[in-house]
Protein backbone atom coordinates (compact mmCIF):
# COMPACT_ATOMS: atom_id res chain seq x y z
CA UNK A 1 0.00 0.00 0.00
CA UNK A 2 0.95 3.36 -0.83
CA UNK A 3 -0.32 6.41 0.56
CA UNK A 4 -0.87 9.70 -1.26
CA UNK A 5 -1.88 12.88 -0.68
CA UNK A 6 -3.15 15.78 -2.88
CA UNK A 7 -2.24 18.41 -1.45
CA UNK A 8 -4.14 21.61 -2.58
CA UNK A 9 -7.34 19.51 -1.95
CA UNK A 10 -6.77 19.01 1.93
CA UNK A 11 -9.14 21.46 3.92
CA UNK A 12 -7.04 21.08 7.15
CA UNK A 13 -9.75 19.28 8.88
CA UNK A 14 -7.32 16.39 11.02
CA UNK A 15 -9.46 13.63 10.56
CA UNK A 16 -6.39 11.31 9.14
CA UNK A 17 -4.76 12.57 11.98
CA UNK A 18 -6.84 11.41 14.45
CA UNK A 19 -7.87 8.10 12.78
CA UNK A 20 -4.37 7.39 11.81
CA UNK A 21 -1.85 9.01 13.77
CA UNK A 22 1.19 7.01 12.76
CA UNK A 23 0.93 8.09 9.30
CA UNK A 24 -0.84 11.42 9.71
CA UNK A 25 0.26 14.58 11.33
CA UNK A 26 -1.11 18.09 10.03
CA UNK A 27 1.52 20.68 9.53
CA UNK A 28 2.01 23.39 12.38
CA UNK A 29 1.66 26.35 9.94
CA UNK A 30 -1.54 25.53 7.79
CA UNK A 31 -2.81 22.61 9.19
CA UNK A 32 -2.71 20.60 6.10
CA UNK A 33 -1.84 17.35 5.94
CA UNK A 34 1.15 15.94 6.35
CA UNK A 35 2.05 11.91 5.31
CA UNK A 36 4.81 10.68 8.15
CA UNK A 37 4.63 7.09 6.25
CA UNK A 38 3.63 7.03 2.46
CA UNK A 39 3.76 3.15 2.93
CA UNK A 40 2.74 1.99 6.11
CA UNK A 41 3.11 -1.67 7.32
CA UNK A 42 0.25 -3.95 7.07
CA UNK A 43 -0.91 -3.42 10.70
CA UNK A 44 -1.83 0.07 9.89
CA UNK A 45 -3.66 -0.63 6.86
CA UNK A 46 -7.41 -1.01 8.49
CA UNK A 47 -6.75 2.78 10.23
CA UNK A 48 -5.37 4.46 7.03
CA UNK A 49 -8.10 3.36 4.93
CA UNK A 50 -10.89 4.25 7.58
CA UNK A 51 -8.74 7.77 7.41
CA UNK A 52 -8.99 7.87 3.33
CA UNK A 53 -12.91 7.39 3.75
CA UNK A 54 -12.94 10.28 6.48
CA UNK A 55 -11.15 12.54 4.58
CA UNK A 56 -13.86 15.69 3.72
CA UNK A 57 -11.79 17.26 0.89
CA UNK A 58 -10.94 13.77 -0.62
CA UNK A 59 -6.93 14.32 -0.69
CA UNK A 60 -6.45 11.44 0.09
CA UNK A 61 -6.12 7.70 -1.76
CA UNK A 62 -4.19 4.80 -1.44
CA UNK A 63 -2.62 2.74 -4.37
CA UNK A 64 -1.81 -1.07 -4.28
Amino acid sequence: MKVVADFEKCCAAGQCAVLAPDVFDQDEADGGVVVLDPEPPASLHDAVLQAVAACPGSALRVMR
